[in-house]
C-alpha cells in the first residue's frame, strides 16, 4: 500500500510505496496541506491501480527521478532523450479557470444545497447579502482565481459604507456576517475544485463586546402600568419569564400548563413561520410566577376561545415582532422617557432580577434556555451579588475557620474577626466553648 510521508526538512510530501519489490520514496514539490494531500492521493490511487494492473511506468509518474534508470535497466529498456508527462505535477497542479465555475453560478448551487438547513430569517438575509453584495462584486470571477486581496479589498470597502438610517458606518460585527457566506462559498469550492481557499488564515474583524443594560424594577413597573391594556399581559410575560421574542410570539395554549404552573417551550415563530426553537436546549419548561400566572389568566379570557396562540393579532395569527416594536414598545419608552432600548432586553431584566433575588444560577440558566450557567455569568457577572463584592471577607472568613491562618501567628493577628466574633459571650456573659464559636462561624459561611 502507497502512502502519504511529510519530509520534515522541507514540510513537502514525499509518496511512499513498493514497485517489484523495491521501496520507492519520491518528493513532490507540494506543501503539507489538507488540499495539497488530497492530490497527491489522486495520484497514489493511479498508481496502485497500475501496479496492480501490471502497466506502471515509472518514467511517467517520475521522470526525473533517479530511479527511472534502475528500473529501465530491471525491464531491459533504455532511453536516452525521454519525453514524458510528469502525472504526479499535472495531478497535483492547481484548478485552472476552465475546470471551475463562476462565483455567481457556484453561489446559487451553495445556496440551493443550504438552504434547507437554515430558517426563513437566515435566508432572506443571506438571499439579501448575495444578492446586493457579493453577486455584483464577485460575480464574473471564476471562483479559483478569487485572491486574499480581493477578499481583503472587499472587506476594506465594507468598512466605509454608511449604516442604513445611521450616519455611522457599518459594524465589525456587520462585516462578519457579510463575510460569512462568501467565507461558506469559497471555502466549499476549494475542497470540490482542489485549489487553496483565499480565506485560508484569514480571521474575523474584532467585534465590540455589546454591553447589556436591563430595565430597573421601577422602570419596570412603569412600563407595566402605561403600556396599552390589550399588551399590559404581552409585557408582564415578558419581563418575568425571559422568554426569547419568537418564543413569546409562538407561545400556544396547549403549551400552558395552569395545573402544574409550567409554560411549555416547544416551538417559535420567525419572520411569521412556526419553527423549532432555536436549539435543543432551548426545549424547556419555565416555572411561572404569580405575577405570570395572573396575567396568563387574564390573556386567557381575551384569546383562549379565537386563537392557538396565546397573543395574536385580530385574526388569531401570531404578533409580527417588528410592527409590535415599532408601534407599541418604542413609542412607549419615548412617551415615558426611558432609554430606546430593544424589546430583547425585557429577557436581559429577568435573568438580572433573579440573580439580584439570589436565585441558583443553574435554575436561572434552565429557565433561559441555556445548557449551562457560562453563558449567564459571561453575560450577566456584574449583576451576580457575591460576584460584585470584592472585600475578600468571605475568603478571610473560610481560612479563619479551617484553621490555615493559624500556622502564621502574624496572619492570625492581622485577619479581621467575622463581625459574629465581635460577641463571644453567651447571654449570661460567660465565655462561649470553642463548639459554639465554630458554630457561628458555620452559620457565617453558610450566608456567603
Amino acid at each position: 500500500m502507497a502512502s502519504i510521508q511529510v519530509r520534515k526538512r522541507t514540510n513537502c510530501l514525499l509518496i511512499d510505496f513498493y514497485f517489484k519489490g523495491h521501496r520507492c520514496r519520491e518528493q513532490t514539490a507540494l506543501e503539507d496541506t489538507a488540499a495539497n494531500r488530497k492530490r497527491v492521493q489522486k495520484v497514489i490511487d493511479h498508481i496502485e491501480a497500475d501496479i496492480t494492473s501490471d502497466t506502471f511506468d515509472y518514467r511517467k509518474y517520475f521522470p526525473s527521478s533517479k530511479n527511472v534508470t534502475k528500473f529501465d535497466e530491471l525491464n531491459g529498456t533504455f532511453a536516452m532523450n525521454p519525453v514524458a508527462t510528469n502525472v504526479v505535477q499535472a495531478a497535483a497542479a492547481p484548478a485552472t479557470a476552465g475546470d471551475t465555475p463562476l462565483f455567481r453560478d457556484f453561489a446559487e448551487t451553495w445556496f440551493t444545497e443550504k438552504e434547507v438547513e437554515w430558517r426563513k430569517s437566515h435566508r432572506i438575509s443571506t438571499r439579501a447579502d448575495l444578492d446586493r453584495l457579493l453577486k455584483p462584486q464577485f460575480g464574473d470571477k471564476v471562483v479559483s482565481q478569487i485572491t486574499k486581496a480581493d477578499v481583503l479589498t472587499f472587506r476594506a470597502a465594507l468598512a466605509k459604507v454608511t449604516a442604513r438610517g445611521k450616519e455611522s458606518t457599518l459594524s465589525a460585527r456587520r462585516i462578519n456576517k457579510i463575510m460569512g457566506p462568501l467565507r461558506q462559498i469559497l471555502c466549499e469550492a476549494a475542497d470540490r475544485f482542489d485549489f487553496r481557499t483565499p480565506f485560508l488564515n484569514l480571521k474575523q474583524l474584532r467585534a465590540k463586546k455589546t454591553d447589556i443594560k436591563p430595565f430597573t424594577l421601577d422602570e419596570l413597573k412603569l412600563i407595566i402600568n402605561t403600556v396599552r391594556a390589550d399588551f399590559k399581559q404581552y409585557y408582564t410575560v415578558r419581563f418575568f419569564t425571559g422568554m426569547r421574542t419568537g418564543e413569546v410570539d409562538g407561545l400556544k395554549w396547549k403549551y400552558v400548563d395552569f395545573e402544574h404552573r409550567m409554560i411549555l417551550i416547544r416551538e417559535t415563530v420567525v419572520a411569521g413561520d412556526e419553527e423549532y426553537t432555536k436549539n435543543d436546549g432551548s426545549q424547556r419548561e419555565i416555572k411561572m410566577s404569580q405575577v405570570v400566572f395572573d396575567a396568563l389568566k387574564e390573556q386567557e379570557k381575551s384569546t383562549r376561545k379565537v386563537s392557538d396562540f396565546v397573543f395574536c393579532n385580530k385574526l388569531g395569527k401570531p404578533l409580527d415582532h417588528k410592527n409590535v416594536t415599532n408601534r407599541v414598545w418604542y413609542p412607549l419608552l419615548r412617551h415615558l422617557d426611558i432609554e430606546k432600548r430593544r424589546p430583547y432586553h425585557c429577557r436581559h431584566t429577568a435573568a438580572t432580577l433573579w440573580l439580584a433575588a439570589g436565585e441558583n444560577p443553574e435554575w436561572i440558566a434552565r429557565q433561559m434556555g441555556h445548557t449551562t450557567t457560562e453563558m449567564l455569568f459571561r453575560v450577566y457577572s456584574r449583576f451576580v451579588p457575591n460576584m460584585t463584592r470584592q472585600d475578600g471577607s468571605a475568603f478571610e472568613r473560610l481560612l479563619l475557620q479551617s484553621g490555615a491562618a493559624q500556622a502564621n501567628p502574624a496572619a492570625e493577628n492581622s485577619v479581621p474577626p467575622p463581625l459574629a466574633e465581635q460577641d463571644q459571650t453567651d447571654g449570661n456573659g460567660k465565655a462561649k466553648s470553642k463548639t459554639e464559636k465554630l458554630e457561628t462561624q458555620d452559620k457565617e459561611v453558610s450566608h456567603v
